[in-house]
């Protein structure tokens, strides 16, 4: 793991950046205590981090479980009631990697995953123009269409634009905001190249500490100085005691309440499903092409979410936004992950007021980058090329995630490739070609393909039921494999018409040649599932 600390180092502090304001954000969004944000935070990197399997995924609160958390920790009758639901998600997690429900992440078609990425790098970039000029009112970490502050993504955006051309932005704010977004385009396409230097120290890292020095010269200014609201925020403990203090532990004498078990049943499915999308995403991501152990994550999921409850934090999930981060920051091993959350729980610990100094324009630009490479502009023209089959899912997906939310939109997404795949396995159930007349009769060859279930049952019922009277079909099937038994019944019922029509039928398999079979249900039943 520790083979490629040169890389993982200065992605663990990539992730760092990126993560710090989504977990206080995400927490904000919640209804939830801003440390929970980060004690999800650290567990997710450090706990999760070390279990996984994954070598470039990362783990915290997710923005998709904000909605569940806020709505939870209302009708369970307080926090540490919800805190009992997040520890017994956890074990029901544990329970779905035991049983191996891992498996369900490959069954989400490329398209929809490549939708997925897309649209949470659209949400990214629109989520965080507000806060690029300092008109940052919705929380932080806040993905979904409908907004907690009562606005939508695209009115929230029309306001920004209005106080931009109306001049009502934060000066300060959006200054330092293109500032840091040169410094990563200078980093990122010049000086990444001139040395190594360059490679080990990020250039994110460099435009945080640029914003903090910012933030520190401008104090006195009236135009430029930087209002507390467009800073990160994290709690400041006044003492040992009191930092203790913002810890939270479950309520276990609840755990009789059946609403405590339909919320934990709630979050172990919501994040498990979360969690095995964003690992095909990372998969199909990750340059190295690593394939993570989809139970063995379901695994290191649930251990995190039951440590995240027992001292108050957050449900936790693999997050995209975080794992793209590391992979975009050249991250190699499950060391950047890990070292990500010491960076969380060492800094809110020892720097808590320096932290406080990083302007939110800053992290703006820096996941305006990550959303770029998500949601890169020829990403669309290659999947329009590659047909309907693939760009139909992939618009759908992209569409759903961003004018709804990301689970909606995946669903939305896969319910689409479900039904392409039915009309392509409508279509490719048998092919047909046409012969010239022979004896008197029309000879028309028909080939099953080799596997032909319940869902060709139309295109096939339709193609005999078209067959001209005086025909002789040639039925091959030394292809299929597998025969189901509803298409068996339709070839029986077929060969009772067939006299009526004076159609003949000669049938080919691998047993041989039978002409005019009597039933076909006793042929096939001498060679079951198969042809």
């Amino acid at each position: 793991m520790f083979k490629t600390i040169k890389n993982d180092l200065p992605a663990s502090i990539v992730v760092f950046f990126v993560a710090l304001p989504l977990c206080l954000g995400i927490a904000l969004a919640s209804g939830a205590p801003l440390f929970s944000g980060l004690i999800a935070g650290i567990v997710g990197g450090i706990v999760v981090g070390g279990l996984s399997g994954s070598k470039i995924g990362v783990s915290g609160p997710a923005a998709g479980l904000a909605a569940i958390v806020l709505t939870a920790i209302g009708t369970l009758g307080g926090y540490q009631n919800f805190l009992l639901a997040v520890v017994l998600g956890g074990i029901i997690q544990l329970i779905f990697g035991f049983l191996k429900a891992g498996i369900i992440g490959y069954y989400f078609p490329s398209s929809v995953i490549k939708g997925m990425l897309t649209g949470i790098g659209i949400i990214i970039i629109l989520k965080q123009i507000p806060y690029f000029f300092g008109l940052d009112k919705n929380p932080e970490g806040d993905f979904a269409f409908l907004q907690l502050d009562g606005e939508n993504t695209f009115t929230e955006l029309l306001k920004s634009i209005n106080a931009l051309i109306s001049g009502n932005f934060d000066k300060g704010a959006t200054l330092i905001a293109f500032v840091a977004l040169g410094i990563l385009l200078l980093w990122s396409k010049v000086l990444s190249k001139k040395g190594k230097f360059f490679e080990v120290v990020q250039g994110p890292l460099v435009a945080v500490v640029v914003g903090i020095i910012f933030f520190v010269i401008t104090k006195s200014n009236d135009t430029l100085a930087l209002e507390t609201s467009h800073l990160v925020s994290v709690p400041i403990p006044e003492d040992a005691s009191s930092f203790f203090g913002q810890f939270s532990f479950p309520n276990f004498s609840a755990i009789t309440n059946p609403e405590i078990w339909i919320v934990a049943f709630t979050i172990a499915l919501v994040a498990s499903l979360e969690t095995l999308l964003c690992v095909e995403a990372t998969d199909k991501l990750d340059p190295h092409k690593n394939v993570t152990p989809t139970n063995r994550e379901l695994l290191a999921q649930g251990t995190g979410n039951i440590v995240s409850g027992m001292i108050g934090g957050l449900p936790i999930t693999q997050v995209i936004v975080r794992s793209s981060a590391n992979i975009q920051s050249g991250g190699r091993s499950k060391a950047s992950a890990i070292i990500h959350g010491f960076f969380l729980l060492i800094s809110v610990i020892l720097i808590p007021r320096l932290l406080n100094m990083i302007p939110l324009s800053v992290l703006a630009a820096v996941l305006f980058i990550v959303g770029f490479k998500l949601a890169k502009p020829s990403l669309f023209k290659k999947m329009y090329n590659l047909g309907w089959k693939q760009s139909i899912p992939f618009f759908v997906t992209v569409l759903g995630i961003v004018f709804t939310d990301l689970l909606v939109g995946i669903g939305m997404g896969l319910a689409v490739g479900i039904v392409v795949i039915l009309i392509k396995s409508y279509q490719n159930s048998h092919f047909l070609h046409i012969e010239d007349k022979s004896n008197g009769k029309h000879k028309i060859k028909m080939t099953l393909a080799e596997e032909v279930t319940f869902f060709n049952k139309g295109a096939i019922l339709k193609e005999l039921d078209s067959l001209p009277r005086d025909t002789y079909l040639e039925l091959d099937v030394r292809k299929t494999r597998y025969l189901d038994n509803d298409i068996i019944e339709i070839l029986d019922d077929f060969a009772f018409k067939a006299k009526e029509r004076n159609i003949d039928i000669q049938l080919i398999s691998e047993r041989g040649v039978v002409e005019n079979p009597d039933s076909f249900l006793e042929f096939f039943k001498l060679r079951p599932k198969s042809a």
